[in-house]
């Protein structure tokens, strides 16, 4: 996601752009991460076909093993990293069989590239983040059993409530305060868990066995910097690159972002940090500094007029039904339909931002609101404003600011 939005707004402000990527398919974690129910493929692919129709070469099947060496070979003027963190964390679990101890992240992949991992009917995933619950919930629906063993509380696991919520009408099973102390001729001895005055988990010295044919460790991701070995300042921390806030490292001309950077880890997050970067790549590229500009004030509610709409009914997106939702891929959350969609598109408040409603226009006693055609919205002619203030009255969207004059 981080590659694919530089690549976009790169070419929308006219620069050539070539993407490199090392998988068959693109979209990162978005494909080999985000399991079809949560993000259909056709979605996705018509979304990266958009992008290429703009003008981006993406290459695929090809992975870069040495940045300096392509960026020389390819005369690259400067170079956005978005390769994700792809490499499962690991933790250690006296197993009697290693090879039935798998990572989420190669599950997840199996899984997308249709290989059905062999896992078995009983599987515990150990981890209490969205990846483990995608893990549960993907399993789930391939037939098995899924047992999820995280050793904090339910409040205090980092995946979204509504995904655990989800997950459990689907059948997955979830034990908290929990963590594996060994997997064994095919089960799982774990150890309750108990919080301390710091809400930090620590051993009871109670445990019980569990019978499992799998355990899939879902304890995180981290980064393979390994390309970025010719690259000797470069620098980085606990496997992430350290940017500045235009998104370049420590090396001039080289920007990163997505989940190889300090920061939340999600999708949102990643195509940010590719728009942000594009603009700092852009300015770079002319021998500038991107300088953001001054954010506009915050349209707060009681500065928006909704009476400007009549109140309409709660469009509620439907779910798939759980029949479904734990035998097939398909999508759980489904969209707005058509007409839904465009009813409320039309009801946009464009909050703080002028939509050329002509409210001002037509209220104004003195006439002093001029309209400078479609799409260039108004000016006040100040000379025969008396600063009654009924067009920010009327405004719906709060975007005139009533400010006292210098005397």
């Amino acid at each position: 996601p981080a590659g694919l939005s530089a690549a976009y707004h790169l070419r929308q402000a006219g620069h050539t752009v070539h993407v490199v990527e090392g998988a068959q398919a693109g979209g990162g974690m978005m494909r080999y991460g985000i399991p079809k129910y949560r993000l259909p493929r056709e979605v996705l692919d018509a979304e990266i076909e958009r992008i290429v129709r703009t003008g981006v070469t993406i290459e695929y099947g090809r992975e870069v093993t040495d940045l300096a060496q392509e960026m020389k070979d390819g005369k690259y003027d400067a170079v956005f990293l978005g390769v994700g963190a792809h490499l499962a964390r690991r933790t250690y679990i006296p197993a009697g069989d290693a090879s039935r101890v798998l990572d989420a992240v190669s599950v997840l992949k199996d899984v997308a590239e249709d290989e059905k991992p062999m896992l078995g009917r009983r599987v515990a995933i150990y981890g209490g983040g969205n990846t483990a619950i995608d893990v549960a919930r993907t399993v789930r629906r391939m037939g098995a059993e899924p047992l999820v063993v995280y050793r904090r509380t339910r409040d205090r696991a980092p995946a979204h409530q509504t995904e655990i919520q989800e997950a459990i009408e689907e059948g997955v099973n979830m034990k908290w305060l929990s963590t594996i102390r060994e997997a064994q001729g095919g089960e799982i001895k774990i150890e309750k868990m108990e919080l301390d005055e710091n809400g930090k988990p620590r051993g009871t010295g109670v445990y019980e066995n569990i019978a499992v044919d799998t355990v899939v460790l879902a304890l995180g991701q981290q980064t393979n910097l390994g390309f970025l070995a010719n690259f000797p300042g470069l620098q980085a921390q606990d496997d992430e690159l350290v940017v500045d806030e235009a998104m370049m490292t420590s090396v001039p001309g080289i920007f990163a972002g997505g989940d190889m950077v300090k920061g939340d880890k999600n999708v949102t997050v990643a195509i940010g940090h590719g728009k942000k970067a594009a603009r700092a790549i852009s300015a770079y590229l002319k021998g500038e500094k991107y300088v953001e500009p001054p954010k506009a004030p915050l349209a707060s509610f009681d500065r928006l007029h909704t009476w400007y709409y009549a109140d309409a009914p709660k469009t509620v997106r439907p779910m798939l039904d759980l029949a479904r939702r734990t035998t097939t891929f398909d999508e759980v959350q489904h969209g707005l339909t058509e007409e839904n969609a465009l009813f409320e598109a039309r009801r946009c408040m464009s909050c703080g931002n002028c939509f050329e409603c002509d409210n001002c226009y037509g209220v104004c006693p003195d006439n002093a609101v001029i309209k400078l055609g479609p799409g260039k919205k108004f000016k006040f002619n100040y000379d025969y404003c008396k600063g009654c203030g009924i067009c920010a009255n009327e405004c719906p969207c709060g975007a005139i600011d009533m400010v006292s004059e210098d005397i």
